[in-house]
């Protein structure tokens, strides 16, 4: 499954930058932003990256923009149905 590979070094210094940016602003950063912050140009790679992460359940976003975006904390994995 995919939440169980670790993290990329790039998506630990994206979650940094997001984590940072908002103690420092309060929101979270653009993408340029945080593409700058981790040595990226592309857009279209930081919001690969991005994606990547809210698949994991590790940020979330309240709109379209990913500026928008927050930290969440991963969700505990299902484990199945239990009998009684």
């Amino acid at each position: 499954m995919r939440r169980d590979r670790p993290l990329s070094g790039r998506q630990e210094a994206i979650l940094y930058v997001i984590r940072s940016w908002i103690i420092e602003h309060g929101e979270g950063p653009t993408i340029r932003q945080m593409g700058a912050r981790v040595g990226l140009s592309s857009t279209s790679s930081v919001a690969y990256q991005l994606g990547q992460l809210e698949e994991r359940g590790l940020i979330s976003r309240t709109g379209r923009e990913w500026s928008s975006c927050r930290l969440d904390s991963p969700k505990p994995r299902r484990r199945g149905l239990r009998s009684r």
